[in-house]
């Protein structure tokens, strides 16, 4: 692969960063050269971000390179404006490398830029659309908006009672649907752009399409998608903890926060074996105080160790540390940021209470780790339910009025750290695809195998003729 070079093109958020940085850094691992792009803002945010023997970093403006400029203007100005800067940088970017006598083998993109899959087009390079959603949302977008009879293209006014059914898996109600797709959901407008997206893949005679999941944990769903060609290539996750090929690969390479303390593994490693319990609603929700308040009382109550990530915000935030150092004992260890992949890893966490990211429910699959769901907004609604009804590695905690109050959280975390039945089965279930995540990115899986197929299709011509 030496001769290749990829690049690599995605959103400055962090469950968009973190797997198509490990996509580089495998890609990077063939003797490829690949090159990852973001924009001048996500640099600007990024703590840290480390160096990859082959990996090389490009950022370009999306026309809002710092804070105050993000404030003005909505998403959808922002949008029409970012198609034509966005398209014009990565235009110059492919053809810079072309000028260099390094052309771009394959252009990688993520949601929201079908615009660069046209530029790539219209430059003669393959492309491919990465998905870092599971295959589950991807499928329901691809029949929600399909342009033979979805939900978004029929004409009639989209109601909130909407539910999508797909063959071999549970009906997904509109509670169970990404909640963008609703019409009360105060992030709607972004379904215009996913149904331009959709119809680019639709016209796209030989549209490639890799997701963040693996062959057997996704299986119903990748097949539902039968109009187009689906690969699996995950779970996009550091080497020391999935393939072990590389040990001291331990975390993605970027992070947008700084933890606020290095010894949390120490104190970790003093706790007895799965007696502690994670808390992380990861990078992008924000929890009331009212909801902070309540999973704290329901982890006092539950009277287990606990490790607990909350963004820094606002002085909310000290009064919930205080409240812990007061009434617990020295039980609890409040983080602003930490490295999820180590930390769930780690021997002594025995379950993990999630808003259900599709990053952290992989990281959560790959570990073993029992789910407690609180899904907040976006696709975590969806992967919620998978957790529950169909991989049975977790429970979904009920809420009142978009509360999940103190009772609640106790009752979840009592099913999964308890002797019960019920808890014992979601811990063999998550062990179960923990061992099948693992199975699929080493040499032989169906995602390492995937991979390999694409990258050798480049010496064949064979992908793009």
């Amino acid at each position: 692969m030496k001769n290749h070079r990829f690049l690599l093109i995605t959103l400055p958020v962090q469950g968009h960063l973190n797997p198509t940085l490990q996509l580089a850094k495998r890609l990077a691992s063939t003797g490829a050269h690949v090159t990852f792009a973001t924009t001048i803002y996500g640099r600007n945010r990024l703590k840290s971000l480390r160096n990859f023997d082959g990996l090389s970093y490009s950022f370009f403006s999306d026309g809002q390179d710092d804070e105050e400029s993000r404030k003005n203007g909505d998403f959808t100005t922002y949008m029409e404006r970012a198609k034509i800067v966005v398209a014009g940088e990565v235009t110059k970017l492919i053809q810079t490398f072309a000028d260099e006598g390094k052309p771009i083998t394959l252009v990688i993109y993520g949601f929201l830029l079908p615009w660069v899959a046209l530029v790539a087009s219209q430059l003669n390079v393959p492309s491919a659309f990465l998905v870092v959603q599971s295959a589950t949302v991807f499928a329901i977008l691809n029949k929600y908006f399909d342009s033979l009879g979805g939900v978004y293209n029929t004409g009639c006014k989209i109601e909130s009672s909407v539910s999508v059914e797909l063959p071999n898996l549970p009906l997904f109600s509109s509670s169970d649907l990404p909640t963008f797709l609703l019409p009360t959901d105060q992030h709607f407008t972004i379904s215009a752009y996913l149904h331009e997206h959709i119809k680019y893949l639709e016209d796209d005679p030989k549209p490639c399409v890799l997701i963040n999941t693996f062959h057997s944990l996704e299986e119903a769903s990748i097949k539902a998608t039968d109009n187009m060609d689906v690969i699996s290539i995950g779970p996009l996750i550091p080497s020391a903890f999935t393939d072990g090929n590389d040990p001291e690969d331990k975390s993605f390479g970027c992070d947008l926060f700084d933890s606020n303390r290095s010894d949390y593994l120490q104190w970790l490693d003093s706790r007895p074996p799965h007696s502690v319990i994670y808390i992380s609603f990861g990078s992008l929700a924000v929890l009331m105080k009212e909801q902070k308040v309540e999973i704290l009382q329901g982890l006092l109550e539950s009277g287990r160790s606990f490790l607990w990530t909350i963004r820094p915000s606002d002085d909310e935030d000290e009064a919930v540390k205080t409240a812990i150092q007061e009434g617990s004992s020295g039980e609890g260890i409040i983080l602003s940021w930490c490295s999820q992949v180590e930390v769930l890893s780690h021997k002594s966490i025995g379950c993990f209470v999630s808003h259900c990211g599709w990053n952290s429910t992989l990281e959560s699959l790959v570990a073993g780790v029992p789910i407690v769901a609180c899904p907040q907004f976006s696709d975590q609604t969806t992967n919620a339910k998978m957790v529950e009804e169909v991989w049975g590695t977790g429970v979904r905690a009920g809420n009142t009025e978009g509360l999940v109050e103190r009772e609640e959280i106790k009752r979840c975390l009592d099913i999964l750290m308890g002797d019960g039945e019920r808890g014992e089965e979601i811990r063999q279930n998550a062990n179960k695809w923990r061992c099948l995540a693992l199975e699929a990115v080493k040499k032989g899986g169906s995602s390492h195998n995937n991979l390999k197929m694409l990258l050798e299709s480049f010496y064949e011509n064979t992908l793009y003729v």
